[in-house]
């Protein structure tokens, strides 16, 4: 009579060549899946906007609208109008502050290139204007 014995060991080969198999289409599948838009939330403490700043207003559309110290209507621009009007309020006075306020809907990719389109013409002391969690934010 034979001598059998039991083997006590786990061959882990096969969990590696499928471990590596799911990898590999992991790698492949990633850059391909579709990314959700983000609700960019509010912040919890925010500093108090500068009165006398220039308001660069970007509406869920997309266009454009500038918004003076003192003026209660924002005037419609087209990206280079807007530009031209920012470096000639810089030019009289270079501490003057730009915020940007972008709409709750607006691209994100809007607002960069708002943003981009400034720094590219030098114009400094952009910042962009947030809400505090304490003000009423309606839901959508």
């Amino acid at each position: 009579m034979q001598n059998r014995r039991l083997k006590n060991e786990i061959n882990v080969v096969p969990y590696i060549d499928v471990m590596l198999v799911l990898l590999v289409i992991f790698m492949v599948t990633a850059p391909m899946m579709t990314t959700s838009s983000i609700d960019v939330p509010s912040v919890g403490k925010s500093s108090q906007a500068p009165a006398e700043a220039l308001r660069v207003n970007i509406h869920a559309d997309e266009s454009l609208s500038l918004s003076l110290p003192g003026q209660s209507k924002p005037r419609g621009l087209t990206r280079e109008e807007l530009t031209q009007v920012l470096i000639d309020a810089q030019r009289k006075n270079p501490k003057q502050p730009v915020l940007i306020v972008g709409d709750r809907k607006v691209k994100y990719e809007a607002v960069l290139q708002v943003m981009d389109e400034l720094q590219r013409r030098q114009i400094s002391r952009v910042a962009l204007l947030v809400q505090p969690f304490d003000a009423k934010i309606p839901k959508k």
